[in-house]
């Protein structure tokens, strides 16, 4: 399939569907229902059921707010507002009242889509007082609404064949309105197009096609689907013809891929550092032959990912070892694990070693909501570890003077809801600035810094709090870390102890800190800490809904305490 030849997502749906709708396969399966499976035909008489009602109250280019957590129907209603010709706005489950306030008033939403009860009541008090909204559709009963005072998607009537229509959309008209996280100040609406997405699509597509054996390849879907990052993934999912698989939660993820043994599955670094720590863990309680063995295994792997050179013994020593050591730890995760994509912020460098040391295969790639997201991604007969990979395909990828990365192509946002002067902050002649410092190594691109994030000592040393922060939390005690310092005579760092480890004394703190700093430079080390009995977390206000620090709230919020360290 040429995907330049393809005008829109939809477009792309239909011609995907042509070719599988007489194979009666299964494309969407969530593991919290474990009987709700849709067949391609069913999901393509649901788009059309549902994009049918939806013409009743949209016009062309209206929006449509979007609150659910991960499910087939989330997948249907994206697909159908799209159908309909108006545009979705999807929303973390996680926001508060006040971010769903801000985002409504911002994109006026013409009607609301809602998962259930609990999502409803989050926004039932803005949906009152709004007359521009003139619907609300549900994927479960509500119970405090009449029928008439809402549709419920499931009830519509699936019985209706006559019901497939076609548009023509084009490849620049927009497809959705994502909303940054917004680590600094509100909320910005970023504008991605259907070309966009499509152009990511064909850069992801070179990327897997090594790994797309079957006519069938499953993928696990946990991340928010209203996270730019999985939001193009569910359309990657339809160019490969995939099986698509919800988690539960995050809290189930394990048994999850047990569940259903997925061949490729997306996350964040916050995942992958968890699991480096589970994983580590218990190779630290090793003991005897087991112990050894998880070492050379280990070392081997290395050696390879750094692409050193094995001897022929130790080439034979690493294919029993595959089968003695790797393909146990393979099968905590279903066992037909063939990639881990990480995305959404910068992997830690030790992490990506060991993870693709110990058979995890892990991609690192790298991107932003307003590049519709990935601007580049290791492939996976080539991977190196410390970059984010070669620039995707349609993708132009430039160094500023001043060291940051400037992306130009058709994945590029159209621009930012409602806000020229933000717009034209960042686009300038067709090139985004991503804010992001960037160097090529041999055509893979190498991030080093993020320019808002950098500090700057007294004496003009420019210095990567990300970097130290990495360090922190890949020790056995800091669950996570915000280090401080710009403009000061040296750094301090905010501290969450593991929960385990939350009983450490001092001198286990300062022991644990001191063997950091030998691996820091000297402006680098940190010099005092302070210890939080709370962790940052999306409740608090003080994560993104993807596991990101918001730095910024943070400082704001624990401010005195960083500067009593002084």
């Amino acid at each position: 399939m040429d995907l330049t030849k393809i005008n829109s997502l939809t477009e792309l749906f239909f011609f995907q569907f042509e070719k599988q709708k007489d194979k009666n396969k299964i494309l969407l399966s969530s593991l919290k229902e474990p009987k709700k499976d849709y067949s391609w035909q069913q999901t393509f008489e649901s788009i059309n059921n549902l994009a049918n009602e939806l013409k009743k109250y949209v016009n062309k280019g209206d929006r449509c707010l979007l609150i659910s957590e991960n499910r087939p129907e989330w997948f249907i209603s994206d697909f159908a507002i799209m159908l309909s010709e108006s545009i979705t706005v999807p929303t973390y489950t996680t926001y508060a009242e006040r971010d769903y306030e801000y985002i409504i008033n911002d994109c006026t939403p013409s009607v609301v889509f809602v998962s259930n009860m609990e999502q409803f009541n989050k926004v039932k008090n803005i949906i009152k007082s709004k007359n521009f909204i003139k619907k609300v559709f549900s994927f479960e009963k509500l119970g405090e609404l009449n029928d008439d005072e809402y549709v419920n998607i499931n009830n519509l009537d699936l019985n209706n064949k006559n019901n497939s229509f076609k548009i023509q959309i084009e490849r620049k008209s927009a497809a959705c309105i994502i909303y940054t996280s917004g680590t600094q100040g509100n909320p910005k609406g970023v504008i991605l197009s259907h070309g966009g997405i499509l152009n990511n699509c064909e850069g992801a597509i070179e990327i897997l096609k090594p790994l797309i054996k079957n006519s069938q390849t499953r993928f696990l879907t946990w991340l928010p689907l209203s996270h730019s990052y999985e939001h193009t993934v569910q359309f990657v999912q339809i160019t490969v013809e995939a099986r698509v698989f919800y988690a539960e939660s995050i809290d189930k993820l394990i048994k999850n891929m047990n569940d259903c043994s997925p061949e490729i599955m997306t996350a964040v670094p916050r995942f992958y550092q968890n699991l480096y720590q589970k994983i580590n863990s218990s190779f630290n309680k090793a003991t005897g032959i087991k112990k050894i063995l998880v070492q050379k295994m280990l070392n081997l792997g290395l050696k390879k990912i750094k692409k050193e050179p094995l001897s022929f013994l130790q080439k034979i020593q690493d294919s029993v070892l595959e089968k003695i050591v790797r393909k146990k730890i393979k099968a905590q995760f279903g066992g037909s694990l063939k990639t881990f994509v990480s995305g959404g912020g910068a992997l830690d460098k030790e992490i990506g070693f060991f993870l693709n040391a110990i058979g995890l295969p892990t991609l690192q790639g790298y991107g932003l909501t307003e590049t519709s997201p990935v601007v580049s991604c290791n492939p996976i007969n080539d991977i190196r570890v410390e970059t984010v990979g070669p620039p995707f395909k349609g993708n132009q990828v430039k160094i500023a003077e001043d060291g940051e990365i400037l992306v130009k192509g058709e994945n590029v946002m159209l621009g930012y809801w409602n806000n020229k002067e933000e717009t034209d902050k960042v686009l300038k002649n067709g090139w985004l600035h991503t804010g992001d410092i960037g160097i090529f190594e041999n055509n893979y691109l190498k991030i080093t810094d993020r320019k808002k994030d950098i500090i700057i000592t007294p004496g003009g040393d420019n210095i990567s709090p990300i970097k130290i922060e990495n360090e922190l939390v890949n020790s056995e005690l800091f669950e996570q870390a915000i280090v401080y310092g710009d403009n000061k005579p040296f750094l301090v760092a905010l501290l969450v102890l593991i929960e385990e480890r939350k009983l450490s004394s001092e001198y286990e703190i300062k022991d644990e800190i001191e063997k950091i700093n030998k691996k820091l430079s000297k402006i680098e080390k940190i010099k005092k800490y302070f210890i939080l009995n709370e962790k940052f977390s999306i409740e608090n206000g003080m994560l993104t809904p993807t596991l990101k620090l918001k730095r910024y709230k943070i400082i704001q919020k624990y401010k005195n305490n960083l500067e009593k360290l002084y």
